[in-house]
């Protein structure tokens, strides 16, 4: 299963929950435009592009913020390319469009996590979220990274920190890449299947 493959399952999935009321500000829908969900029937079986089903949320301003962001959580390294580089700003940016309860929290969320990343970049370095150094923006995600130690004042920007670094995590690690940098062997075609092995049989004992 690729990952839009598992977007389209997640989402479908959502949809069918009762969250509870969105909280959902209009200002930050696109202008003239509204999103309509899937209704109870939802196409799974298609092949559908960002932008397809909903209207997509990010600024090309958010886009770059957002790419920063992923690849602060997922860097590249040595076995895998960066969480931008695989299109997870992509996967966050259809997510939070969706017309669902979860998503339009996590939209809410997301959006004013921004503002508050743009707000707090010029607070302590005169500068905006895009022109900060590496280290810079690292010190402001240090004070945000881990919501049972994060300071009071930094604690509503320490809930946006983990969702996000959530979504960038589900957006990563659904892609082949991610995948393999998990190392996970699933979703591969065997010519045959001899069954489990007997060691594994033997330690949940059925052998």
């Amino acid at each position: 299963m690729d990952r839009r493959t598992s977007l389209r399952w997640m989402l479908a999935a959502a949809a069918s929950l009762p969250l509870g009321d969105a909280r959902f500000s209009p200002a930050h829908a696109a202008a003239g435009k509204s999103a309509v969900p899937y209704g109870a029937d939802p196409g799974l079986l298609e092949i559908y592009h960002p932008g397809d089903l909903w209207p997509l949320t990010f600024t090309p301003a958010q886009r770059a913020q957002a790419a920063l962001l992923c690849d602060a959580i997922i860097p590249a390294d040595a076995t895998s390319p960066s969480a931008s580089a695989v299109g997870v700003v992509d996967f966050i940016d259809e997510w939070i469009s969706a017309p669902y309860p979860r998503q339009q929290e996590d939209r809410k969320l997301v959006l004013e996590g921004f503002a508050w990343f743009e707000a707090e970049a010029s607070r302590r370095y005169s500068k905006p979220a895009a022109a900060l150094s590496t280290e810079q923006r690292h010190a402001i995600c240090d004070d945000i990274c881990y919501l049972p130690k994060a300071k009071a004042e930094f604690a509503e920007a320490a809930k946006f920190f983990a969702r996000f670094r959530d979504l960038t995590a589900g957006g990563f690690y659904t892609t082949p890449q991610g995948r393999k940098d998990l190392q996970y062997v699933g979703n591969v075609p065997l010519k045959q299947f001899d069954g489990p092995p007997r060691e594994v049989l033997e330690k949940v004992g059925l052998a």
